[in-house]
């Protein structure tokens, strides 16, 4: 049985390379690769480059959204990895996003979405702390 409809990853990248986080193409494609290596279904994505820096972008895939707005004057991005099957390797993801942000602190809250009852979703406590470094 399920644990929820979906999982929602809130992925935070801190102390990351600046360089990383500016250019959209660049951004766009770090997406595209966790997207596709993590097993999910890319439908649409839409990016936006910020003047005089930063990124907002969004990949719309069958399974959910992967999302990441950057701000690169603080070597910051807020990532969020939705997905609401369990054949999504969420850790490729991660693996690929690490690789090319190159954060140097993480912090990862991973929330249980749509506990409804009577839907067979086995409820328990939707929100946790992953991790943080």
């Amino acid at each position: 049985m399920k644990k929820s409809l979906g999982t929602h990853l809130i992925v935070e990248f801190f102390d990351c390379d600046p360089h990383t986080l500016t250019d959209k193409d660049f951004v766009e494609r770090v997406m595209m690769e966790a997207a596709l290596k993590s097993h999910t279904h890319p439908i649409g994505s839409f990016f936006h480059q910020f003047k005089p820096y930063g990124v907002s972008g969004v990949i719309v895939i069958e399974e959910s959204h992967y999302t990441i707005h950057t701000w690169p004057e603080h070597g910051y991005a807020a990532i969020d990895l939705f997905y609401c099957s369990e054949d999504v390797d969420v850790e490729k993801a991660l693996e690929i996003l690490e690789k090319y942000f190159k954060p140097g602190r993480i912090s990862l809250v991973e929330m249980q979405r749509g506990l409804l009852r009577g839907v067979g979703v086995k409820a328990e406590q939707p929100l946790k702390l992953v991790a943080t470094s």
